[in-house]
């Protein structure tokens, strides 16, 4: 070996820094999970190390990953979540924010009675990073106070209201909507009302249902206390946000807080033999409709079903439906699978629209392919997602209440020309990027991890109580200035009127 390839590698030993990582995932609906797992696999594959402790047991022999299952091969995560969201009206929205909170007990539950939970504790591993999701429990970041290692946020969704606390991000719902209503950044005076009730009301849940259920269970349980000596969550070094100012309303966000939207993409695959027979043996084009991995085909309202159906016998297009169940009434255009792979499908370019619930992967992947979308929110954040769409020419509908004209001339609007120009335009913005979101996530966590934290990308607002930072102690002192100078010149002018009357009556009593 000569000289100049012996420096190479030094160089390349050097640069390579294996890092101990722990992974802690509790979230119970899989697309969550599915977001980030891409980032875990190449963590590994750079050579670091990690231990991901998760509801979804995959990685069984995957190279330096380690899994805990939380679960002990009891309650399937799904299990835990009221599956069936089809019949929710608008004021449901503010009891799925409330069974959020709920969901995070069970979780919470998960954790406490896992014997795989417990003999990992009792090993009392020390890590360098800790990178964990910020959703919706708490009973889990006691692992952030135990060890002193560099802490990482990922978050599956778009910025969650009492996040932007622990990161110094600005915070206004005159213009940034919460993730639990149907509005983008062009609100009306009502929806601004609405909204800053939202966003009142998800504090609220937040600190009485999430955080102080959580900091409960992480002194009973793990003996931390999570505010003691300082809130656990204002030492998150990072923030890995799933998403792109391209399809979602722009907003600022603070240094520490990096955009990944679109990190779970990989490059698509051919379809499958069959399926890639029929698509492309399509003359018109294909439509192809997904409700997600959470909603199944048999809480499917029949009413809405059998128009659906109806629509689509009308259609020229070949209609491929995700569907778990056997469905007898089917038009010759139209086809059901129970398994879909959705990203293959909608990047092959015989497929004209997507019909789907508006989820966060799923609109991200239409989107990284160019695909029309017409969309059909039910919960969580599809409704947020499809308002933010609608900007950039997706068509959102009411399932409870749309008819079949609306229907058909929504999809009838969406396979025109434009519709689809209007797609790859947005494809190419999201696309775009001078690196791609894995790229982006990979260089950030070394970095802090590198930097020891990297305390400097911090804004120092995360340091000032509320009323600092709303300059009410500023204001406050500056109105007593106000009022101090208003009662000096009161004063003032009293004396100067009591002096002058007592001249004028001096002045009339010489006369």
């Amino acid at each position: 070996m000569n000289i100049k390839s012996l420096l190479l590698l030094t160089i390349l030993f050097k640069n390579c820094v294996s890092l101990k990582i722990l992974a802690l995932y509790p979230n119970v609906m899989i697309s969550h999970y599915l977001v980030f797992e891409p980032l875990f696999h190449e963590l590994a594959n750079r050579g670091h190390n990690v231990t991901i402790v998760s509801s979804f047991q995959k990685e069984q022999n995957y190279p330096n990953i380690r899994f805990i299952d939380v679960n002990d091969g009891n309650k399937k995560p799904h299990e835990m979540l009221p599956m069936n969201f089809f019949n929710g009206g608008r004021i449901s929205k503010y009891f799925e924010l409330y069974q959020l909170a709920r969901t995070g007990l069970e979780i919470c539950n998960a954790y406490k009675n896992s014997k795989n939970i417990k003999s990992f504790l009792e090993e009392n591993n020390k890590y360098d990073l800790i990178i964990v999701e910020l959703f919706n429990t708490y009973c889990h970041f006691g692992v952030l106070k135990q060890n002193k290692a560099v802490n990482i946020g990922l978050s599956s969704t778009d910025m969650l209201p009492w996040m932007n606390q622990w990161f110094g991000n600005p915070e206004n719902p005159s213009y940034i909507p919460t993730l639990f209503l149907d509005y983008n950044d062009e609100m009306t005076f009502l929806q601004r009302v609405e909204n800053t009730l939202m966003w009142a009301y998800s504090k609220f849940i937040h600190e009485y249902w999430i955080a102080q259920v959580g900091n409960e269970f992480s002194k009973k349980h793990l003996g931390v206390d999570l505010y003691e000596g300082g809130d656990a969550l204002y030492n998150i070094s990072l923030l890995l946000l799933n998403r792109h100012f391209t399809y979602h309303t722009p907003r600022p966000l603070s240094p520490n807080v990096i955009e990944v939207g679109g990190i779970h993409i990989k490059k698509p695959k051919p379809l499958p033999g069959n399926l890639a027979k029929i698509v492309e043996g399509s003359p018109n084009g294909v439509i192809f409709m997904s409700m997600g991995s959470t909603l199944k085909g048999s809480s499917f309202p029949e009413a809405q079903r059998k128009m659906f159906i109806k629509v689509f016998s009308v259609l020229k297009q070949t209609v491929i439906w995700k569907w778990e169940d056997e469905m007898k009434d089917l038009p010759k255009n139209v086809l059901t699978q129970k398994w879909i792979p959705q990203l293959d499908m909608l990047c092959h370019p015989n497929v004209k629209l997507f019909i789907t619930q508006g989820g966060l992967l799923s609109t991200q992947e239409a989107v990284h392919c160019g695909v029309p979308m017409l969309m059909l929110p039910q919960f969580a954040d599809q409704h947020y997602n499809a308002a933010a769409l609608k900007k950039t020419g997706a068509i959102a509908l009411k399932l409870r209440t749309t008819n079949e004209e609306e229907l058909l001339n929504s999809i009838k609007k969406l396979l025109t020309a434009e519709s689809a120009n209007n797609a790859k335009e947005l494809a190419q913005l999201f696309n775009d990027r001078p690196m791609s979101p894995m790229d982006t996530a990979i260089y950030w966590i070394e970095y802090v991890a590198k930097y020891k934290g990297a305390p400097f990308m911090r804004t120092k607002v995360t340091d000032l109580s509320y009323y600092q930072y709303l300059l009410l102690d500023v204001i406050g002192f500056l109105l007593l200035i106000v009022a101090a100078g208003a009662y000096l010149l009161l004063t003032i002018l009293k004396l100067v009127k009591k002096l002058l009357f007592k001249k004028s009556v001096a002045k009339l009593k010489k006369q």
